[in-house]
């Protein structure tokens, strides 16, 4: 899951932009699984978020009105796609990533569509060639540090995989349970990555030697437990390394008031891997033309150059406009580390079950 409005609602207190999160479909007969719908649903994870106008613009030219179901963080949210998939909570499901598009394909979570504007898309991110999935947004997930904390302790950040089973690392850091939370599995996917088929439990064994502490989601460990972020703060967060994303230190600086010339955290860079969030028509969808036509909107260069500030992530189209502050405070990793969506497919469970011994028990 990107990093999205958790920093703003949980930390800085504002709601959703434009109030578009509903409850399932309408009550008034024209929801998703009515003929003839004008609703379309559009079922996502937690952190969706869209300005208000982009949204009225879809409305307006498509004739159609959005309905947002938010059903948790993305593991659960695509679990419970998978689950109802028969009889699906909406039309479009949006948020799942590069690290469990595998389980919703090979469920029959999608059925196919080719949305327009696709041929803008840069050919990495374009992997399904069925099209049963549209590329939406890329980000990458990275271990953050609280500037403040570092020196303070006149302690140089970490800026490695190997730096962080350290001691002068020891109890510093938190991450997500990878059997839940897309970061954390994104995090066990980069390790996996770095070390190999066989040496990323041995570097687990390590990290966990060191102190990393693991809790249950984004969250928890971003504004709850991480000292560098203005929710962490105000929790009493005592943890200056987490688990996040390299476009975490911009939110921070574009929802704080007043407002610093720098970020309060930064990002080792070299504990990044690249995560890629997908949309696409739900089997069995009720609306199948409105959601074809919300997802064509999702790939049009005002949804993309929307994206940036209200999810913080990067858009995968290549003519988006990308905001100045988020070039300067949130620029993409140089060197994350990647895995072939195949490689993810035959080992992601199997992984996913070794770490949880390991780690969580």
């Amino acid at each position: 899951m990107s990093i999205t409005k958790k920093i703003t609602v949980l930390a800085v207190g504002l709601g959703m932009a434009g109030g578009l999160a509903a409850c399932g479909s309408s009550s008034d007969g024209d929801g998703a699984g009515s003929g003839g719908s004008k609703t379309v649903t559009l079922v996502s994870h937690n952190s969706w978020a869209v300005s208000k106008d982009v949204i009225a613009a879809f409305e307006k030219s498509s004739g159609y009105k959005v309905e947002v179901l938010e059903d948790g963080d993305a593991g659960q949210a695509v679990n419970k796609a998978i689950l109802t998939k028969d009889n699906p909570q909406g039309d479009v499901f949006f948020g799942v990533d590069n690290t469990l598009l595998s389980r919703a394909l090979d469920n029959g979570l999608f059925q196919p569509h080719e949305a327009k504007g696709l041929d803008q898309v840069d050919p990495a991110y374009r992997t399904d060639t069925e099209h049963r999935v549209t590329p939406v947004d890329t980000g990458d997930i990275c271990v953050n540090y609280d500037k403040a904390y570092f020196s303070e302790h006149k302690l140089t950040p970490p800026d490695s995989f190997d730096d962080l089973i350290k001691p002068e690392y020891k109890d510093l850091l938190v991450t997500e349970n990878a059997a839940g939370s897309s970061p954390g599995l994104g995090f066990l996917l980069g390790t996996a990555a770095e070390y190999g088929d066989e040496g990323w439990q041995d570097y687990w064994k390590k990290l966990e030697a060191n102190g990393v502490k693991v809790v249950d989601s984004w969250e928890q460990a971003y504004n709850e437990e991480f000292s560098g972020s203005s929710g962490g703060k105000k929790a009493k967060g005592d943890r200056p390394l987490v688990v996040s994303y390299a476009s975490s230190p911009p939110a921070e600086v574009i929802y704080a008031d007043p407002q610093p010339a720098t970020a309060p955290t930064g990002v080792a860079q070299g504990t990044c891997f690249r995560q890629v969030e997908y949309a696409g028509l739900l089997s069995n969808a009720g609306n199948p033309e409105g959601g074809k036509a919300l997802l064509d909107f999702m790939l049009s260069k005002q949804f993309q150059e929307d994206l940036p500030l209200n999810m913080f992530v990067y858009p995968v189209r290549k003519d988006a406009a990308i905001p100045e502050s988020f070039r300067k405070f949130g620029p993409p990793a140089e060197k994350p580390r990647t895995m072939d969506p195949a490689k993810i497919a035959d080992n992601r469970d199997q992984w996913v079950k070794s770490w949880t011994s390991l780690v969580v028990r």
